[in-house]
């Protein structure tokens, strides 16, 4: 009896079971979607389908075209902020490098040439203009070897240096012919000479260092080889070397070897040279080597082209006694055995050192003082010490100290071995492989969105957040480089960029960066406003931005909702043309991505440039 009575409950309990089920497990699927790691991306692709924009973005224009483009109004949005053009003496304002906040600094360790930043008082809340004339660069490879007068209008290397084949100046243009003070008859011999010695040609070197740079005709000569070079000068006399070099599309930054460590993590570089780079090699009981020694990797090379090498030769030219010389060159050998360096090959005016692959095979005649830093990349203002750093610890004799690298491209998606080793906190294996396929997919979206992307319209690329690598490895590409930055407050994961055979830095977007304006055609930031919401102004680190980027130069934010709608309402006054898209995976997921491009505008080019020097001559 009961059991006919009572069919409808049964049917009521099963079916708000079955509810109670199903809003359970569509809860949970919504909260994997969003957990981080791209899984169930398709899924989410698929419910937004039919909700989507299409990936062109209509209204914004990616080509060069040397004009001023206005903004159009947009009625329904709170009116932004306008920031008005610097004074046009400024047009090559770098603020942690100014020359007469550098004066006020001690000569002693070269501390006046390092950073030292403005105030907050003293920050500049203006828009650094371009010079009158200002031109899109050449595309590479031709803007290796001409770069626009009106863009970098210092002649001054050009009688320095005419008789070393730096630079030349022939009518709006420089020229570059690829030469240098201690290779005057061009890069790619004195290349030749290197890899006779340095397998440079079968991708086991792939980054370098070149300290005291000039106007870095040896990296960007290097690149022919494949080899991605950092190559660094302080801001002197020489006041456009860095320039000149970032012009003509080629890795570098304003720095110096000084009293403060390099911001670039241990074992990064896979050789490292000096081509009478002036820096004293012996001073400070060989504190500078010793740096060399910490960013070089086990197994890596060290070369030396001047002064003292060949002392024979030019004792006269250098004004020194040949007693000096020797004793010089000595002491550099001295430090270098204590390094564990051995010396491979010395002709004419080069030496090449090979650092031992781990301290097993070092036999060192004397004891050194080891460093004893607990985070050996936390390097940012870090004073240097006179110290050895200590080489990771092997099981035997044939192990490469802190794991052997594949060769390039291969070690581009390899998984490193800072990863495999369980030294980046939260990434293992599986994670970075998830990290590799997100980033493809989302570069890949871009590439979708403005087809000039990997091409040389944008060659000089720089990633501000740059996490594992991803998005500068799915851009990876002959035709630009990306200068990838990993900020001081999040996880120092830039040796897992190192490895993959990338190059970057780190640094603190609270200050400006080491480089002169217009430097970088496109820039990348994911999450960096989140992350630096509690630490600093939005608009000073969109102003550094706007700075560093060229006219014309393109910009893609990732990061929530909320915090973009402020952002673009900055960019907005900036004289950037913006557009607020929904994430890859459709409306619903919180993370939105705001494409922009910076006008084109010179100084005094308008009525909105009210300095009072706007219409005098920039050029020097």
């Amino acid at each position: 009896m009961g059991s006919k009575n009572n069919p409808p409950r049964s049917r009521s309990s099963l079916s708000l079971i079955l509810v109670v089920g199903l809003c359970c497990f569509f809860y949970l699927l919504g909260a994997w979607q969003k957990s981080g790691f791209g899984k169930g991306d398709s899924i989410a692709m698929e419910i937004t389908k039919q909700a989507q924009c299409t990936d062109v973005v209509t209204d914004l224009d990616f080509k060069p075209h040397h004009n001023t483009v206005k903004i159009p109004e947009r009625l329904a949005d709170p009116k932004p902020v306008s920031f008005k053009p610097c004074d046009v003496k400024l047009k090559d304002y770098t603020p942690c490098q100014e020359q007469d906040r550098a004066m006020k600094f001690p000569r002693e360790n070269m501390i006046y040439r390092e950073r030292h930043c403005p105030p907050e008082n003293e920050k500049l809340r203006c828009l650094v203009p371009a010079p009158k004339g200002y031109m899109t660069p050449f595309p590479w490879p031709k803007s290796r070897d001409y770069v626009h007068y009106a863009n970098a209008p210092f002649k001054s290397l050009t009688v320095e240096k005419a008789g070393q084949n730096w630079v030349q100046f022939q009518g709006s243009v420089f020229k570059f012919p690829g030469g240098g003070t201690m290779f005057p008859q061009g890069a790619d011999a004195y290349i030749d000479e290197l890899a006779s010695v340095i397998p440079i040609k079968d991708g086991s070197v792939r980054t370098a260092l070149d300290t005291g740079c000039g106007v870095a005709s040896w990296g960007a000569y290097m690149l022919k080889r494949n080899v991605l070079t950092m190559s660094f000068a302080p801001r002197d006399n020489h006041e456009a070397q860095v320039q000149f070099a970032l012009e003509r599309g080629v890795p570098a930054i304003i720095a110096v070897l000084g009293s403060i460590l390099l911001p670039y993590p241990p074992r990064a570089f896979d050789m490292a040279q000096c081509s009478r780079c002036l820096i004293p090699w012996t001073a400070n009981e060989g504190t500078y080597l010793m740096e060399v020694d910490r960013v070089l990797r086990p197994g890596g090379y060290w070369v030396l082209s001047g002064p003292p090498i060949n002392w024979k030769t030019y004792y006269k030219t250098w004004n020194r006694t040949k007693a000096d010389l020797k004793a010089e060159q000595k002491r550099i050998e001295d430090i270098a055995e204590s390094l564990c360096w051995e010396k491979k090959y010395e002709k004419g005016d080069t030496a090449i050192f090979r650092k031992k692959i781990n301290d097993r095979s070092c036999d060192r005649s004397t004891p050194v003082n080891t460093c004893k830093r607990k985070d050996t990349d936390d390097v940012w203002y870090k004073e240097i010490e006179t110290c050895v750093t200590p080489f990771p610890k092997v099981s035997n004799e044939e192990e490469v100290a802190g794991g052997k690298l594949k060769k390039f491209p291969e070690r581009l998606f390899a998984v490193p071995p800072s990863v495999s080793k369980g030294l980046v906190s939260g990434v293992d294996a599986e994670t970075y492989q998830e990290v590799v396929k997100l980033w493809k997919k989302r570069v890949g979206r871009y590439k979708r969105i403005n087809s000039l992307i990997g091409s040389t319209r944008y060659r000089n690329v720089m990633d501000m957040n740059a996490g594992l690598g991803g998005f500068a490895a799915a851009l990876e590409s002959p035709k630009s480089w990306v200068m990838n930055v990993v900020p001081t407050i999040t996880k120092k994961t830039l040796s897992v960029v190192y490895e993959r055979g990338l190059i970057g830095i780190y640094h603190d977007w609270c200050e400006g960066f080491s480089t002169y304006p217009r430097t970088y055609d496109f820039i990348h930031a994911n999450g960096v406003f989140s992350m630096y919401q509690h630490s600093c102004k939005i608009e000073d680190i969109l102003l550094e931005m706007d700075r560093i980027l060229r006219p014309e130069g393109i910009v893609i934010i990732r990061d929530e909702v909320d915090v973009l709608n402020d952002v673009r309402k900055i960019a907005d006054g900036m004289r950037w043309d913006t557009k607020l898209m929904d994430h890859e995976d459709g409306p619903l997921v919180p993370e939105k991505i705001l494409y922009a491009v910076k006008q084109y505008w010179v100084a005094g080019d308008d009525a909105n440039n009210q300095s009072s020097s706007a219409d005098s001559s920039e050029e020097e």
